[in-house]
């Protein structure tokens, strides 16, 4: 069984549901520390006159820097959703999927969120019912799995792979390739992969393509089976 385990992301990146859509089993780490303005709360979009700007979740200001991901609440104070809604009304001009794309993310919206891990996970399953991928996703900390206690960064993943029966294979971005020590998971009998993305530019009627943004752009610009042709072009390294 293919085993993928991320921390739980806002919205994003193409690569990241690549990941989700090949993997049997796609868990959201949720009981590391949380770093701040990093992709857990945020993303990037296209800006109305070039390159690109930030769709931010607001959150409450944690308390101290031991803070882990699953205790991180949203500051439902600010009218967060209507301000992302509005940052994306430049696509209506140029974008042939923006109906379709707005539709869904009121969809995502209509519920009431307090902490980040529920947002970004609804957000996920629901981007992938309209591409049509079915997979579950986790959520580490509601899964009671005991695991070995952690020593490195990297044994995150291993010990998960070990305390699930039948994972024989953990998948990760390519940008882990340094941080994994592969002989802990060779020991153990599990492969490491790491999942390489083909990226292809898509027409953003744009003059130069702005890369890597949320997959809301790939979403504005893209129909479900051309979104499911990129997602599998990849390469395992």
């Amino acid at each position: 069984m293919r085993l993928g385990i991320m921390q739980p992301y806002f919205i994003p990146y193409l690569g990241y549901f690549s990941l989700i859509k090949h993997t049997d089993e796609f868990i959201l780490l949720d009981t590391v520390q949380f770093i701040r303005h990093g992709w857990i709360e945020r993303n990037r979009i296209l800006k109305q006159n070039g390159g690109w700007q930030y769709i931010q979740v607001p959150l409450i200001k944690a308390e101290g820097r031991d803070t882990i991901i699953k205790d991180v609440r949203i500051n439902n104070n600010e009218n967060w959703k209507n301000k992302i809604i509005a940052q994306l009304q430049h696509y209506k001009k140029k974008a042939p999927y923006y109906y379709p794309t707005i539709k869904l993310l009121n969809d995502i919206f209509t519920e009431d969120f307090i902490d980040i891990v529920t947002l970004n996970n609804v957000s996920m399953k629901k981007i992938c019912q309209y591409l049509g991928i079915e997979r579950e996703i986790k959520v580490f900390s509601q899964m009671n799995l005991h695991i070995e206690e952690v020593a490195a960064p990297d044994e995150w993943a291993l010990n998960i792979c070990k305390a699930i029966d039948g994972v024989d294979e953990y998948w990760n971005p390519p940008g882990g390739q340094s941080f994994f020590d592969k002989t802990k998971y060779d020991k153990e009998n599990i492969v490491l992969k790491f999942q390489k993305m083909d990226l292809t530019e898509y027409n953003q009627n744009i003059e130069l393509f702005e890369s890597g943004l949320s997959i809301i752009d790939v979403l504005m610009f893209n129909s479900k089976d051309e979104i499911n042709d990129m997602l599998d072009k990849y390469t395992l390294l």
